[in-house]
């Protein structure tokens, strides 16, 4: 009998778990590195440093404006790599389920053209159809 840990390690939905957890880590890393440089450049504390990124990465946009000219520098900067790493996270993740979708999608469809097409090849090819 399988172990449940075997289970887990083989079990069909283990690569997006993985996909999953990377993409987690990515965007975790980018909202740490920009709340950090938040806290030091703008003197802001954890909460709304950390609230700013969220707004930042979300596309929400800023609630309030860095005071420093180097903090609004930092924090666009940080709107690129942070909203950069929200899509790469959600297509990194959900991406091949979507192409699993378009490409049953596509099969679907070339089933129905063929059964179409074979439906039309009998209707042509059927002597009761044509008159002489």
């Amino acid at each position: 009998m399988p172990s449940r840990l075997s289970e887990i390690v083989h079990h069909p939905l283990s690569p997006f778990t993985k996909r999953a957890f990377y993409a987690i880590v990515v965007l975790a890393i980018v909202m740490a590195v920009g709340t950090e440089g938040l806290m030091v450049i703008e003197g802001w504390g954890l909460v709304a440093s950390f609230y700013f990124m969220a707004l930042l990465a979300t596309a929400e946009g800023p609630a309030a404006t860095p005071a420093t000219d180097v903090g609004k520098i930092f924090a666009a900067i940080m709107a690129f790599f942070s909203i950069g790493a929200a899509i790469s996270a959600i297509t990194f993740t959900f991406g091949p389920l979507f192409g699993s979708v378009l490409k049953e999608g596509v099969r679907y469809f070339e089933k129905e053209e063929e059964r179409v097409k074979d439906k039309l090849e009998r209707k042509n090819s059927d002597p009761k159809t044509h008159s002489s």
